[in-house]
């Protein structure tokens, strides 16, 4: 008989991560881990220490205790630039696009730290391969454009969006990055229903046709239930609970801190 295989390393894995500011405590303690390929959900009330959280993984903050590992590497104590160089990508709870730059600009930002060419070189444009990179990362822009249906607005100037398609350019502008490990911090908050749907489709078809490891923040429990592999609960930035949307649901401190004593 052979023996089982053994299981694969989590692609993200937090151990302990403690946040505080000036004596409050906004995370207390929260470990976990993410597969790759797999949309795992962190959900909780308003203050529970969501946003904190993505802010660890993504470099924004620094945990003060604890520690966080990104594919084998210790990623704690380094800035968002380096984690981005490494794959991990995000949009923000507030719109964080240039209201000024056209929206094929904004998305292209995305791509930024994959250039390899440097301005001297774009100089020699000729001659040393930048124009094969141009239409290598304008050709990526263009894909995630098609995908998302935002042709119609390509050369459109963001600020001048209604707030739902602002929202698809900033989803447009981190998936453009290719990132191995996408952070959406509520994708969905301040949409109407249709819009709603159609975040709900995009993001599907990134997690399952596209591949893509997925972190989710979002308070719409139906899409959470519908779109999650693995769900986790913060309540007052200490974890609950954890485990499939079924598991989840059924959990009486869910019911009690999330959904409401009488659920």
């Amino acid at each position: 008989m052979f023996p089982a295989p053994e299981p694969a390393a989590p692609l993200l894995a937090a151990d302990g991560v403690t946040l505080e500011f000036k004596g409050v405590r906004a995370l207390h303690g929260v470990s976990f881990s993410v597969r790759s390929g797999e949309l795992f959900s962190i959900i909780g009330p308003n203050g529970a220490g969501k946003t904190s959280l993505l802010n660890c993984v993504s470099g924004r903050y620094q945990p003060t205790k604890g520690s966080i590992d990104f594919d084998g590497q210790r990623i704690s104590g380094r800035g968002p630039a380096s984690r981005a160089q490494l794959g991990i990508a995000r949009t923000f709870q507030n719109l964080a696009l240039f209201a000024h730059m056209s929206v094929i600009d904004n998305i292209k930002v995305g791509r930024h730290h994959l250039m390899k060419r440097s301005f001297l070189a774009g100089g020699l444009y000729w001659l040393t391969g930048a124009r094969d990179e141009e239409h290598e990362h304008h050709a990526a822009v263009e894909e995630v454009i098609d995908f998302l249906e935002i042709q119609h607005i390509r050369h459109r100037q963001a600020g001048t969006l209604p707030y739902g398609l602002r929202k698809r350019v900033e989803l447009a502008r981190a998936v453009a990055a290719r990132p191995r490990l996408l952070l959406l911090d509520e994708p969905m908050a301040g949409m109407n229903l249709e819009e709603k749907e159609d975040m709900a489709r995009y993001i599907h078809d990134l997690s399952r046709e596209w591949a893509m490891t997925i972190v989710m923040i979002e308070h719409d429990m139906a899409v959470v239930m519908d779109l999650s592999d693995r769900i986790m609960v913060l309540n007052f930035g200490e974890k609950i609970a954890e485990g499939s949307p079924e598991v989840v649901s059924a959990h009486p401190q869910v019911r009690e801190a999330y959904l409401g004593a009488e659920a």
